[in-house]
Order: structure tokens, then C-alpha cells, then sequence
């Protein structure tokens, strides 16, 4: 099997082929970050994290058969670009009068609410942890990452990915242990963490 590495190394001279990569890894990358920011903004992070892993696949590390972790991390990355855009955006629509604010934004805006409540309890808790044990964590779960994996996205070692993971679950446990409602399933919603 053609490994990431070598569909990498081949793009270098045929950058078409580099489409491979985004077959293979697309729905991962919308998957996990569909889930951080709602499906809208992630389509625009997956297609702004193709583009810079394009523009940077010579400096991709050819002893890892798996492109996926690195394109994680760029994704990562990207993703607080994002959200920094979005909360200046939202600075500015606090500060314009409601009649100035175009329907699409104020429709994109209800989506990407809708996203987070569906989440609501468990966003607040990510909320709350420090964003790299945030990142790390929610690389691992909703990324289906290995340790490994995490550390290559992240650019630490696995012991301390194994240390962010074990300090935001007890963070989440002790969060939503005490906040505990009856429309929020410990177990089912949590199933992943525990």
C-alpha cells in the first residue's frame, strides 16, 4: 500500500497527486473539527489546512508513513487562527447595530450556536481547561489519534500528551460531576473520556 509519505515525496514532482492525501485524510479532519466549530467553519479549516500542508509537504517528515497527526497539527493551528478571526468578528457585531448586520452572518452565527448546544455541558467543561490540554485531549478523542500521533501533531513527547489526556479528564470528571443535570448522560456522553 502506497504509504502518505510516499504520495507526499511523489507530489513534490507530480502535485497532483498530493489529492490522494486529501481523499484520504478529508473526512477525519471534518469529522473532528465539524465537532470544535460546527460544519461550516470546518470545511474552511480543512481546506486552508490542504492548502498550507501543499505549500509546506517538502518539510512533511518522511520517516512517518502517516501524514494525518501532522495534518492535525496544522489544523490545530489553523483552528486558533479561526477562532481568533471569529471572535473579533463577533467584537464587531456586538459593537454594530443590529440593522448594519447582514442575514448570512447572523444565520452562519445560529448554526455554529446550534453546534454548541448540542454539546453545551461538555463544551462548557472543555471551555474551561487550558487550551493545550484542550487540544491534546480532543486531538486523542475526536481525532482518534494515538499518543504517538498526538505528540507528532502537538510537537511534544508522548509522556506529556499522556499527562494533558489524564489531568482534562479529571479536570471533566470533577467539572460535570458537580454540574450534573438530568438531560446530560455521564456515561453515554462521555463514554469516550472514562
Amino acid at each position: 500500500m502506497t504509504t502518505d509519505s510516499d504520495i507526499i515525496q511523489r507530489s513534490r514532482d507530480h502535485p497532483g497527486d498530493f489529492g490522494e492525501l486529501f481523499q484520504r485524510h478529508s473526512t477525519a479532519l471534518l469529522r473532528y473539527l465539524g465537532r470544535r466549530i460546527g460544519p461550516d467553519a470546518a470545511t474552511d479549516v480543512v481546506s486552508e489546512t490542504f492548502l498550507i500542508a501543499f505549500r509546506k509537504r517538502a518539510s512533511f517528515d518522511r520517516t512517518h508513513d502517516s501524514a494525518l497527526p501532522w495534518l492535525f497539527g496544522i489544523a490545530t493551528r489553523e483552528l486558533k487562527r479561526h477562532l481568533a478571526d471569529e471572535r473579533r468578528v463577533l467584537r464587531a457585531i456586538a459593537a454594530s447595530p443590529l440593522e448594519h448586520i447582514a442575514h448570512d452572518v447572523i444565520d452562519e452565527l445560529g448554526d455554529r450556536l446550534d453546534a454548541s448546544h448540542r454539546v453545551s455541558m461538555l463544551g462548557k467543561a472543555l471551555a474551561e481547561l487550558p487550551r493545550r490540554d484542550r487540544d491534546t485531549l480532543l486531538l486523542y478523542a475526536w481525532g482518534d489519534l494515538t499518543y504517538d500521533g498526538v505528540a507528532r501533531a502537538t510537537g511534544t513527547n508522548v509522556g506529556t500528551v499522556k499527562s494533558r489526556i489524564n489531568r482534562a479528564r479529571a479536570r471533566l470528571q470533577n467539572t460535570i460531576t458537580s454540574e450534573l443535570s438530568t438531560n446530560f448522560d455521564l456515561k453515554g456522553d462521555l463514554s469516550w473520556m472514562i
